[in-house]
């Protein structure tokens, strides 16, 4: 282990935040520089437990004892190693998973856990910095061919592992760019894109193939697309958000939060000066405590909103894991991210236990306020409870309220592949669909879900693609479709 009694001797230590004030001016990532011999303090905190409940926490069995140790010990090049022996994409996850393995850690049974979450993208940035980060390309080409439809973390993460294992790769994606929700949903001070760009670098030069602006379903029919490929993974996400149909829907100024994300990131990339839905000097309303939420208060406040309210039917999670959600499981807390902490220092609000009513206009056809209750919890079906109607501002509203499964039409409806209940595509235990040849990953299979998730089944697709193309594989498989999420 790394110290035996560094758990004892040394408290959990995050990078700071940069000052509100000086953040919320820029779109780059939030958190100050933390210094190596600080990261190599938190990393020997671990215990590197007999039974290293982390593991089970993290879908993708990341061997986070060993890199903590390695990274203790100053190894930091095996560090990477064992790092992306597990994960292709630990920029991504170190920065956007919610770290279901800090729950899971064995030291948090009665003490901070440990900074699993800070420790792997340490190990990752440093591994860029140094060069050690290199393309991978097959020793021996297989001749068979893949197209992957997602450039999602799932689709991204089948693709690399198909092209390393010597498939021709092709990964469409309908957007203009290479990312996904990667590129236009996470909010750069969330995640610079630079990090994406650079893995794309990398996928690029071990032989990965991309093509943007392709709308599979409608640019290319699922018939074009088995008649030129030997398989195909589906990687498309569950893109199909849920919606508020209340009175006044229907006015300007309410949009999804797939609606109003993109554009802002967009106007980072250069497309735009300014994203042409902006909160600035507006009072807007975010419907939907998730990270989404987070993500749309952040990028109203840099766009300059008068005020921003965050509004929840769930009532405020505990502070502290509740008797319900013992460790290792995932608690559902009461959070305090970067963009909350903005939310507080501009002196706007986050409501719990409230359900909108109506969007009310100003008679132009735009929103001008929001209707809302207080409700009752989960056991009374969300009851609205009488006397509490009121009237917040409201001039732009963003719904983040997830995703309901992925997009039938086009695609999905072509192949005919097998759905569940829930709308989502049925996979068996290689991830491959009711018709033959083709396979789903991610979001599309499971649900809305963490990136983490997305990554794992990614790789174990992948893993099922190898064997049937190939007879065998030696590609690893991280997860089977059934298991369900400690998160």
């Amino acid at each position: 282990m790394a110290d035996p009694k560094g758990f004892l001797t040394v408290g959990r230590e995050l990078p700071k935040r940069r000052p509100v004030d000086v953040r919320i001016k820029s779109w780059s990532e939030v958190y100050e520089d933390f210094g190596t011999d600080r990261l190599e303090k938190q990393a020997s905190r671990c215990m590197d437990c007999g039974i290293p409940f982390c593991h089970q926490g993290c879908p993708l069995g990341n061997l986070i004892p060993e890199w903590n140790d390695l990274v203790y010990r100053k190894d930091w090049r095996e560090a990477i190693e064992r790092l992306h022996a597990t994960n292709n994409f630990p920029e991504f996850t170190g920065r956007l998973c919610p770290a279901p393995c800090e729950s899971a850690c064995v030291l948090g049974i009665n003490q901070d856990p440990v900074t699993i979450k800070r420790v792997e993208v340490e190990i990752i940035d440093r591994a860029f910095a140094e060069g050690w980060v290199r393309p991978q390309p097959p020793a021996v080409k297989t001749g068979r061919t893949v197209a992957v439809v997602g450039s999602g973390p799932a689709g991204l993460a089948a693709a690399q592992q198909l092209t390393r294992a010597g498939h021709d790769v092709t990964v469409y994606e309908r957007a203009d760019r290479i990312g996904g929700l990667l590129r236009y949903g996470i909010p750069e001070f969330k995640m610079e894109k630079r990090h994406l760009d650079r893995r794309l670098a990398q996928m690029r030069a071990e032989g990965t193939a991309f093509k943007t602006s392709v709308n599979v379903g409608v640019d290319v029919t699922a018939d074009e697309l088995r008649e030129r490929y030997d398989a195909v993974v589906l990687a498309g996400g569950a893109t199909a958000w849920r919606d508020l149909p209340v009175p006044g829907r229907e006015l300007k100024g309410v949009y999804q939060a797939m609606e109003y994300l993109p554009p802002s990131n967009r106007a980072q990339e250069g497309d735009y000066d300014e994203s042409p839905i902006s909160a600035k000097g507006k009072h807007v309303v975010v419907i939907g405590g998730g990270d989404t939420g987070a993500d749309c208060i952040g990028t109203a406040i840099r766009q300059g909103a008068a005020s921003v309210t965050q509004l929840e039917i769930m009532p405020r999670p505990p502070e502290t894991r509740p008797d319900a959600q013992p460790w290792p499981t995932y608690p559902m807390l009461f959070k305090v991210e970067s963009a909350h902490e903005e939310l507080a220092d501009m002196g706007g609000d986050r409501v719990y236990a409230v359900s909108t009513t109506e969007f009310v206009g100003d008679g132009d056809g735009n929103v001008r306020a929001l209707r809302l209750v207080e409700v009752g919890g989960p056991e009374t079906r969300f009851a609205p409870v009488e006397g509490t109607e009121r009237e917040i501002p409201a001039e732009l509203v963003t719904l983040a309220m997830g995703f309901l499964g992925p997009q039938r039409e086009g695609l999905l409806e072509q192949l005919g592949v097998d759905l569940d209940q829930r709308g989502n595509v049925v996979r068996d235990g290689d991830y491959r669909t009711s018709v033959d040849g083709v396979y789903a990953a991610g979001d599309m299979g499971r649900g809305q879900s963490l990136i983490v998730w997305a990554i794992a089944e990614g790789r174990a697709a992948a893993h099922g693609v190898d064997a049937y193309l190939t007879g065998r594989t030696d590609l690893p498989y991280p997860i089977p479709p059934t298991a369900r999420p400690i998160a």
